[in-house]
């Protein structure tokens, strides 16, 4: 049997303020690149199916869940991680205002899912940035 080496596809996009030039297969997820090829892991996986939002990353600043995409189709675009929202250790170590708003109220439970509710709601905030109770929920 004569086993080929998968298909590998140039992909250029920005990831988080930088661009990113990568080959990938095809069939890799975006979560997966993330993850993996760049080493962003706050860009959490749990159901894989779209469901949970723990993978919720911003695709030109909409919510998109990167379990259900491949990285081929975010090539052209600009991809923000939860690791966007504050600067890198050593730099100003200040948290973005959304995440201290989340540790002030103590609303991380296991933290797991955090990662895709802050970039679920940074969208959400910017479209209504006075929320009451009832649209929040």
């Amino acid at each position: 049997m004569n086993a080929q080496a998968p298909q590998q596809m140039q992909i250029e996009l920005q990831v988080n303020g930088r661009q990113v030039l990568a080959g990938v297969e095809p069939r890799l997820l975006l979560s997966d690149f993330l993850r993996h090829q760049l080493g962003l892991t706050g860009t959490h996986v749990g159901c894989e199916h779209g469901v949970c939002g723990a993978c919720t990353v911003l695709l030109d600043d909409e919510p998109v869940r990167a379990c259900l995409m491949f990285a081929v189709q975010a090539a052209g675009h600009t991809v923000r991680t939860v690791e966007d929202l504050a600067p890198a250790p050593g730099e100003r170590e200040q948290l973005h205002p959304l995440q201290v708003a989340f540790q002030q109220s103590h609303a991380l439970q296991c933290g797991f899912c955090t990662p895709g509710i802050l970039m679920s709601m940074l969208p959400f905030l910017a479209d209504n940035p006075a929320p009451t109770e009832a649209e929040i929920r």
